[in-house]
């Protein structure tokens, strides 16, 4: 029902009616009669002369060509009742451009991020400040200061005691740059997501995924303090050890950067596929009938794996980075004088925190390096056959071949290269001991192998809501 706010702009539309035709009786001006015969004041009123009179008028009305203003807004109002009260029925193009712009700039922090892995410039910034924190020292003063607190971390004590203020800076730079790119991200969503919601630019669903997702954001930037505070305490990690960032946080903040950046992909492929879909309702039916077919069952959901296998093994490198599980048996396929280690080796006793041993299996596959490597040589073996086996069963198929679409057999090819690219990086990354460039190039090979799995799905997949808007239009009747 609408409210008397939303009334006021349908008021304003029926003023100039209001104005002509509210005391215009349209059944005279057809030459009705209605008037009831009228007698002098006090004599008796035949009121089954007066029933029959009021019972033509109304008849008379009902049947007026010509509404009345109250027909007029009472019609108005019905219409509005029925429409959505305030989000559209699509969403605009811009906001499709938006998001794939903002998955952009997440693919870039992610790259970089990895880049402040790799230099090891992560706990060079040893607070959390997200307003001050925006603006570098400024002076020799302020640089000492953050100086003198990166110096009482265990990371200084332990691996940098000789470092220079001028080297110091560098690494700080890298730090900095990450996070403010971050805050970026950050108010280059939000703002703009208001802004599209306020000007009525999205539907009701997609205001929703945009909410979902500006959270997942600011949730990632408490993921990044709370992986980086795990690396400035001695408690936190082994006596004597390596300082480095739990292994556990930094997979967590991978892996919500990964789902935003994806989340960001597809919706913004999502806005224009419906758009395109929409323009020509016809063709889109009979698209999604191929889609829908039975032949297609099996693809789309091989389809969904790999995407799922492509998370995970991309999830497992979070922990060989964490662990800098790259560093060791720098061969392949071998891992020593075997395809693996010794089995002492990958279920170590040292690992197990209980008496029993009952954690001994998930802390190694977790925590020790040597499996931790091997899982995700398994992992990634696993996801590169899966691959080609998907890629073979459309060419030798016969029935893929007929009724699978162009758009799919494309992005399928588009799937198996970036997968062939990624495995020559990682094998590259593990045999020259994980240099610089060629590894943050496997980082960066493995989100565009996950958006080129992504882009396959959203050709493969049926939208549920694109598709019910596409019955609609071939079902609404057309105006004369």
């Amino acid at each position: 029902m609408p409210s008397i706010f939303q009334s006021l702009p349908l008021l304003r539309q029926a003023a100039p009616r209001l104005s002509k035709q509210f005391f215009t009786c349209h059944t005279s001006r057809q030459g009705i009669q209605t008037s009831i015969p009228y007698r002098s004041f006090g004599s008796k009123v035949q009121w089954s002369t007066v029933r029959s009179h009021v019972r033509h008028i109304t008849t008379s009305i009902s049947g007026a060509q010509s509404a009345s203003p109250l027909a007029f807004l009472g019609k108005r109002f019905s219409e509005k009742a029925n429409k959505s009260s305030y989000f559209p029925e699509t969403t605009d193009k811009v906001v499709a451009y938006w998001l794939l712009g903002s998955a952009a700039s997440v693919f870039g922090i992610v790259v970089f991020g990895g880049l402040t892995r790799l230099t090891e410039s992560g706990l060079s910034i040893t607070e959390w400040r997200p307003v001050t924190g925006s603006l570098p020292p400024m002076n020799n003063a302020d640089w000492n200061s953050e100086f003198t607190r990166y110096r009482s971390s265990p990371e200084f004590k332990l691996l940098n005691p000789n470092m220079s203020l001028d080297e110091f800076k560098y690494i700080y730079y890298m730090e900095w740059t990450h996070r403010l790119w971050g805050r970026v991200v950050g108010l280059s969503f939000v703002l703009p997501a208001i802004y599209f919601v306020a000007r009525r630019k999205v539907s009701a669903p997609m205001a929703l995924k945009i909410g979902g997702i500006a959270g997942l954001i600011g949730f990632q930037g408490f993921l990044g303090w709370w992986m980086v505070k795990s690396g400035l305490k001695d408690d936190l990690f082994a006596p004597g050890s390596h300082p480095r960032v739990s292994q556990y946080r930094l997979t967590a903040h991978l892996g919500a950067a990964f789902l935003c950046y994806t989340a960001m992909l597809w919706n913004g492929l999502s806005v224009l596929r419906e758009r395109k879909i929409l323009a020509d309702p016809a063709a889109a039916q009979k698209v999604f009938a191929v889609l829908r077919s039975p032949e297609m069952k099996f693809f789309r959901r091989s389809v969904a794996g790999l995407a799922l296998l492509v998370f995970c093994t991309a999830m497992s490198g979070g922990l060989v980075a964490g662990l800098d599980a790259g560093m060791i048996y720098n061969e392949f396929p071998y891992m020593g004088n075997g395809l693996t280690p010794p089995k002492a080796e990958l279920f170590s006793d040292f690992y197990s925190h209980k008496e029993d041993r009952s954690d001994i299996l998930w802390r190694n596959m977790l925590e020790n390096p040597s499996l931790v490597q091997l899982d995700h040589r398994i992992l990634a073996t696993t996801t590169f056959t899966s691959i080609i086996a998907l890629m073979a069963y459309t060419r030798l198929s016969p029935t893929m071949k007929r009724v699978l679409p162009v758009g799919c057999r494309k992005g399928m090819h588009g799937v198996v290269g970036f997968a062939c690219l990624q495995v020559a990086l990682g094998i590259t990354t593990l045999l020259y001991l994980v240099p610089l460039p060629i590894a943050s190039a496997h980082q960066a090979g493995s989100l565009a192998l996950l958006s080129w799995v992504f882009v396959l799905g959203g050709r493969t997949w049926v939208p549920a809501r694109a598709s019910k808007l596409v019955a609609q239009r071939l079902t609404r009747p057309r105006a004369v």
